[in-house]
């Protein structure tokens, strides 16, 4: 590189260094909202899941049982800003239910980290009194339900064998499973007892050996609102399963095998706002052509399959190819 060249990129990097330092993060405009409405109903006073709490200064710097979470001035030794900035459907992304944060957000997390964490002693976050499902789910829309013996017994015979099966919140009835914990343990055998359990909104089946023919026990679960199916074998064939779930409004499809025949059948789904479809075999205009017909949907394939990123993992490719040649390799 010549000297002239590397002076200007030395500048430019110093004075966006200047800028960033001069943008101060506020903890109370940008990031309690965040805690609040994203990280509070697993990590704050009712539920400390990991044995985390982020409701306060003192109990974020105290860490869990895995450790501490934030070090102040190092958000790349920071597991609280490593786990929020992960891809969707990875086993330790926060939050691990709704939708990721925002690149924006993430980016917020690890500046404030940065600058110090600054959290004034004062400022107290509480959870965001929301539903409890990922955002704009449409919950609200559910009429409750009291549990019947046959649900009440199909919940004992999940518990038996290591389901969780709890309530989403204090004093209501609607409950979230998650399959996830037993992985590879959970075969299709494992959700029969699922059918007769009414009062299910959130299902996780993320990682367990189910297939097209287990979810034939989802056809009963109207209420469903929230499926995780990333990391299994789930094909086109197994969504003609989701046709009764009018509620869905988040389904996670990451890493399994579905293609543009698979979207067809999702079409049905009139509640449907969040669809992941990361390392799937649809294509942009399979993509695009459900984006037409639901155009309420929020759509992620990752970065990897954005075409802009295909274009610049080409150019810088070439970039490599003609720096090769130039030292004559």
């Amino acid at each position: 590189m010549k000297r002239s060249t590397l002076i200007v990129a030395v500048a430019a990097w110093a004075a966006g260094a200047r800028v960033e330092a001069e943008t101060k993060v506020d903890f109370v405009k940008d990031i309690q909202p965040i805690l609040q409405e994203s990280c509070l109903k697993c990590h704050g006073p009712e539920k400390q899941k990991g044995g985390l709490r982020l409701d306060s200064r003192a109990a974020a710097l105290k860490g869990g049982k895995d450790g501490e979470v934030l070090v102040p001035g190092q958000a790349d030794k920071s597991d609280l800003y490593r786990r929020v900035s992960l891809a969707p459907g990875s086993d330790d992304i926060m939050p691990n239910k709704g939708d990721p944060l925002t690149k924006a957000q993430t980016d917020l997390i690890r500046d404030w980290i940065n600058q110090g964490a600054v959290w004034p002693d004062t400022a107290i976050a509480k959870a965001t009194e929301v539903a409890v499902a990922p955002p704009d789910t449409g919950l609200g829309g559910l009429t409750e339900i009291k549990p019947t013996p046959a649900e009440t017994a199909a919940i004992a015979k999940l518990e038996a064998s290591g389901i969780a099966i709890r309530p989403v919140a204090m004093n209501v009835n609607w409950r979230e499973a998650n399959f996830h914990t037993l992985g590879t343990n959970v075969t299709d055998a494992n959700l029969a007892p699922l059918k007769d359990v009414a009062t299910l909104v959130d299902l996780n089946l993320a990682g367990t050996r189910v297939t097209d023919a287990g979810l034939q026990n989802l056809n009963t679960l109207t209420n469903l609102v929230t499926l995780h199916l990333e990391h299994t074998k789930i094909s086109d064939a197994g969504l003609v399963n989701l046709k009764n779930l009018a509620h869905l409004a988040y389904l996670n499809l990451y890493d399994t095998a579905i293609t543009d025949q698979g979207l067809e059948r999702l079409k049905e789904l009139g509640s449907l706002k969040h669809l992941y479809l990361w390392e799937t075999k649809v294509t942009e205009q399979g993509v695009a052509d459900l984006q037409k017909a639901m155009p309420q949907v929020q759509i992620s394939r990752g970065w990897e399959n954005e075409p802009a990123a295909k274009k610049a993992k080409e150019e810088a490719k070439t970039e490599a190819v003609k720096e090769d040649k130039k030292e004559g390799k």
